[in-house]
């Protein structure tokens, strides 16, 4: 099978990790810009050298999309960018022609702008170290209430006129791309929610673009690998099993629907079905919090999973969303100490409980139904995955001063352990911050 992908960004969740998941089946060719191109934290992609790479892409079975990137540049771009609406109409406009000369089912997905409830700008333009705050909270009560809440007078006009503006036209962009989708173009569309809210513009928009025929996602980052598995089209039948069975109603952190919810619909956006756990193809264990998720980075504490990991005698995988951003190091020790075996078809800690699922989803979905199974492949994709969501975001990060290999050892140690292998990572900041790290084996 030929699928094409086009990321978000150069992070190595948004371009490495599909590279390594679709190297578990040796029969996909997987085709992807050269990383150059695409963007970062300070810089938009080169827009114009992705154009070509589209318009030269040999024929292809699917094409996961990245809308945001070819319309601004990224997902970060796309809440800073200062080009109007009729530039960034005008843009896309040549992206569709480009796509339909492609004889290929395209999976697409574009964002609905976050808002963060903070006042860090490092995603965001200027004005948000000082504003970002109260422009959260004057969208949270203005949705709340009905109307428009008096703490917009306490923002200067010019920056809430800016903000509102934004907000506007990529509004306006994705009612196009709702047009492209009914005219047959897309074979799926999806519209992200990130960093979601009870209240807000962004769920207004959501609500908005769902009465207009759209389908909007809570998440982002994870969503064109949930594409990646819904691309491949044979169908597999998953069961969750929550570790926390009478907690499934609660909310994950950055999100706006319940974890059961969030379950269920990246089995079903990524091409999967719900199923018994005696039916199923692949169990799909969800170490889900009790009271609320925990936070390690944010200081959050929760109460650690304290039951019996159990192993099926079918293929299974694990969503460790107990914590939101790292592991729970009570069940990776579990699983480690239970030792390795066939029917394990991945782990995830990865960020947000959307991000965790929808990489698992992913993994366990294409090694499930590979046709030429690349076993090296895979557990090279466990040991990052470990690595980074246990080792790394659980517990070396929070180490201050420390240096990172030196961190890292007695983790690598365990994980080639646990996996059987001799892999020697390196690992280094892509982004100068601490929030991702990249691992390579």
């Amino acid at each position: 099978m030929k699928i094409a992908f086009l990321p978000i960004d150069n992070r190595p969740v948004c371009y490495t990790l599909p590279v390594q998941i679709s190297r578990i089946d040796r029969c996909i060719e997987f085709f992807i810009p050269e990383r150059r191109l695409l963007g970062d934290l300070t810089m938009q992609a080169d827009i114009s050298g992705l154009f070509k790479w589209l318009e030269n892409l040999p024929e292809c079975d699917a094409i996961v999309l990245s809308l945001d990137t070819i319309a601004y540049g990224g997902l970060i771009p796309s809440r800073r960018s200062p080009e109007t609406f009729d530039e960034i109409k005008e843009r896309i406009g040549r992206l569709k022609d480009i796509l339909k000369t492609k004889n290929a089912k395209i999976y697409a997905f574009s964002s609905i702008m976050r808002i963060s409830n903070n006042n860090i700008n490092e995603e965001e333009k200027e004005y948000w170290s000082r504003w970002g705050k109260k422009i959260f909270d004057y969208s949270y009560q203005t949705h709340k209430l009905g109307c428009e809440s008096c703490i917009a007078n306490v923002i200067p006009s010019e920056i809430l006129d800016d903000y509102l503006a934004t907000r506007k036209r990529n509004f306006e962009i994705n009612k196009i791309y709702l047009e492209w989708q009914k005219e047959g173009l897309l074979d799926t569309l999806v519209f992200s929610k990130d960093d979601c809210a009870e209240y807000g513009f962004n769920v207004q928009e959501a609500k908005a673009l769902e009465q207009l025929g759209g389908f909007t996602k809570t998440g982002a980052d994870e969503i064109p690998l949930t594409l990646l598995a819904r691309a491949i089209a044979k169908p597999v039948k998953i069961s969750p099993v929550f570790l926390a069975p009478d907690c499934i109603e609660l909310i994950s952190n950055y999100e706006d629907v319940s974890i059961e919810n969030s379950v269920r619909g990246q089995i079903e956006l990524s091409g999967c079905t719900l199923s018994s756990k005696e039916d199923a193809d692949i169990i799909l264990y969800v170490n889900n919090f009790e009271e609320k998720q925990g936070e390690i980075v944010m200081g959050g504490w929760t109460k650690p999973f304290d039951g019996i990991l159990e192993k099926p005698e079918k293929p299974f995988m694990i969503a460790d969303v107990r914590y939101a951003n790292g592991s729970d190091n009570a069940l990776v020790e579990q699983v480690l100490n239970s030792g390795y075996d066939e029917n394990f078809y991945g782990y995830s800690g990865w960020n947000t409980s959307a991000n965790t699922l929808g990489s698992l989803i992913c993994v366990a979905k294409i090694k499930f139904c590979a046709i030429d199974y690349n076993e090296q492949a895979f557990k090279s994709l466990e040991a990052i995955r470990l690595l980074d969501d246990w080792g790394y975001q659980a517990n070396v990060r929070q180490t201050a001063d420390i240096e990172l290999k030196q961190g890292m050892y007695p983790y690598e140690q365990r994980v080639n352990k646990f996996l059987g292998t001799n892999f020697t990572p390196e690992y280094k900041l892509p982004w100068n911050r601490k929030f991702e790290v990249e691992i390579t084996l």
